[in-house]
C-alpha cells in the first residue's frame, strides 16, 4: 500500500481518555485514521463510545448526554485529534459541571471535519462546520446573533420528510422531496445518488435502481420515489427496514457533501474533504449478502464522493456484532491505518476495558465466531457445543468432566445424532473414536 499523505491524518480522531464516566473508572480508546471496528458483548459501552466520539467531534450530543459514574469526583472527557503539522495536534479537556448538569465547552479547539452518525434507531446526526457554528460565532464568519443549530439531528421521520424547526427555516427537505427534485431538476446530484445506491447494493444481481415516481396514497398528494426491483417498482415507503437504512445512508452521504459545498460557496471558502462516519451496528437489518458488501463499498463510495486525492481524509468508526462484517474487510484491513477494538468485561475489577486487538485474518465467519473477538467455543447451538465437549472429554478419557446425562458412549452418540447434521465436520473424529474407545 502506498505511503499515506499528510491530509489523511490532518483532522481525524486519534484517542479518547475518560475518567469517571462510562463503564469503567478510566477508559482509553485509540483509533486508526481510516477504519475502526468496535466489537464486544451487549452493554459494554460500544454505543457509548460512539456517543463520546460524536461529542468530541461536535461538542453536541446525538441523544442523552453522558452521565458521570456514581461517586466520580472529577468526571472528564479528553480527546486528541491529529492536527496540522505546525500545530502538532489538537487536544481537548472536557469537565462535567454538576451545577448545570452539562459538559464544559471549549469553543477554541474545534475538530473541523464533516461528521455523520448513523444511529441504531434509524435516526442520523450530521455535523457541518460551514453550517453548525460554535461560539463565538462572530470569530467564525457568522453574525453573533445567528442561531445556527449545534448539529442536524434527524429522527427516522425527519430523514424522509425533512427537518424544519419553528421559525420558518427549512434545514433539510428530506429524502422523499430531494429525491424527486434531484431526479428532475438536478441531474448531477441524482447521478451521484444513483451511483452511490448501486455501490451500496446487496448483490450484483440486485442493484438498487431508482424508478419513476408514483402516487401511492389517497391521503398524500406527493409523488413518491420508487426502486426498480426484480419483481417491479416499489415505493420507498414500502421498502424493507434494511433497504430503508441503506437508502437513508446513501441519501445523507450525498446530501451532506452537497450541502457543505453549497454552504462553502456562500461563505466563499474552500470546502473540506475530511469526513468522520460513525455507524452503530453496521449489520442492522441486513442479510449476510449485504453485510459482506457494505463496509468495503462504503470505503470506496466515500473516497469518490469527496473527490479528494488517492488518500482522502475519511475515518469510519463502527460497532458490530457480526463475524461476517469482520470477514468482509480482511482484504482491505491495513493495521497501519485500521483498528479492531474489543470491549471486554473484567469481572475481578467490575469494569470494562477497550483492547486494541492484533489483526489476524480468520478466513471465514465461523473462525471469527470462535476467535478471541467473539469468544464462542463452537459456532453451533449450545446443545451441540455441550455434546461435542462431552464427546471430546470421553475420547480424552476425562470421565470426571462428563455431565450426568452424558456418561456413556451410547448416551453421547445419541445426543450427537440429535443435535448435529450428518455433514458436520465433527463426525469423522467421533466415528473413528466410536470404534476404538472403550464403552
Amino acid at each position: 500500500m502506498p505511503a499515506l499523505v499528510a491530509p489523511w491524518k490532518c483532522r481525524m480522531l486519534e484517542s479518547i481518555h475518560l475518567e469517571g464516566v462510562g463503564p469503567a473508572e478510566t477508559m482509553d480508546l485509540a483509533f486508526g485514521p481510516r477504519l475502526n471496528l468496535l466489537t464486544g458483548d451487549n452493554g459494554l459501552g460500544k454505543t457509548f463510545a460512539l456517543d463520546i466520539a460524536w461529542w468530541a467531534l461536535t461538542r453536541s450530543w446525538a441523544g442523552q448526554p453522558a452521565a458521570p459514574r456514581p461517586g466520580a469526583i472529577s468526571p472528564t472527557i479528553n480527546y486528541h485529534a491529529a492536527g496540522t503539522v505546525a500545530a502538532g495536534g489538537t487536544g481537548f479537556h472536557g469537565v462535567y459541571k454538576r451545577s448545570t448538569q452539562s459538559w464544559s465547552n471549549d469553543w477554541s479547539n474545534p475538530l473541523p471535519s464533516l461528521g455523520i452518525y448513523a444511529r441504531i434507531d434509524g435516526g442520523f446526526s450530521i455535523w457541518d462546520p460551514a453550517r453548525n457554528y460554535w461560539p463565538p460565532r462572530g470569530d467564525l464568519g457568522a453574525p453573533a446573533e445567528w442561531d445556527a443549530p449545534a448539529a442536524f439531528n434527524f429522527t427516522p421521520s425527519d430523514v424522509w420528510n425533512g427537518l424544519a424547526p419553528p421559525g420558518g427555516r427549512v434545514l433539510s427537505n428530506g429524502l422523499l422531496r430531494d429525491w424527486i427534485t434531484w431526479q428532475f431538476q438536478k441531474p448531477e446530484l441524482f447521478a451521484t445518488l444513483t451511483e452511490v445506491l448501486a455501490a451500496l447494493s446487496p448483490h450484483e444481481d440486485e442493484i438498487l435502481r431508482p424508478g419513476k415516481p408514483v402516487r401511492s396514497s389517497l391521503l398524500d398528494a406527493r409523488d413518491e420515489p420508487t426502486l426498480e426491483l426484480a419483481y417491479g417498482a416499489v415505493p420507498l415507503s414500502l421498502a424493507s427496514a434494511g433497504m430503508r437504512r441503506i437508502l437513508a445512508l446513501a441519501y445523507l452521504l450525498v446530501w451532506t457533501w452537497s450541502e457543505h459545498r453549497s454552504a462553502s460557496d456562500i461563505l466563499q471558502q474552500p470546502p473540506l474533504n475530511h469526513l468522520v462516519l460513525l455507524i452503530d451496528e453496521v449489520e442492522a437489518h441486513l442479510h449476510p449478502q449485504w453485510q459482506r458488501r457494505l463496509l468495503p463499498a462504503l470505503l470506496d463510495v466515500m473516497a469518490k464522493l469527496n473527490g479528494a486525492p488517492a488518500h482522502p481524509a475519511i475515518q469510519i468508526i463502527a460497532t458490530t456484532h457480526a463475524p461476517l462484517i469482520l470477514a468482509s474487510v480482511e482484504p482491505r484491513f491495513d493495521p497501519e491505518v485500521d483498528r479492531l477494538i474489543t470491549f471486554v468485561m473484567r469481572p475481578e475489577k467490575r469494569d470494562v476495558v477497550a483492547i486494541n486487538e492484533p489483526w489476524a485474518k480468520q478466513g471465514d465467519a465461523v473462525n471469527w465466531l470462535v476467535s478471541d473477538v467473539f469468544g464462542l467455543k463452537q459456532a453451533r447451538s449450545r446443545e451441540a457445543e455441550r455434546a461435542i465437549e462431552a464427546a471430546e472429554a470421553y475420547m480424552g478419557d476425562e470421565k470426571s468432566a462428563l455431565p450426568p446425562d452424558l456418561r456413556t458412549k451410547n448416551e453421547i452418540d445419541l445426543e450427537l445424532h440429535r443435535v448435529l447434521p450428518g455433514h458436520d465436520s465433527f463426525w469423522p473424529r467421533w466415528i473413528v473414536a466410536h470404534e476404538t474407545v472403550a464403552p
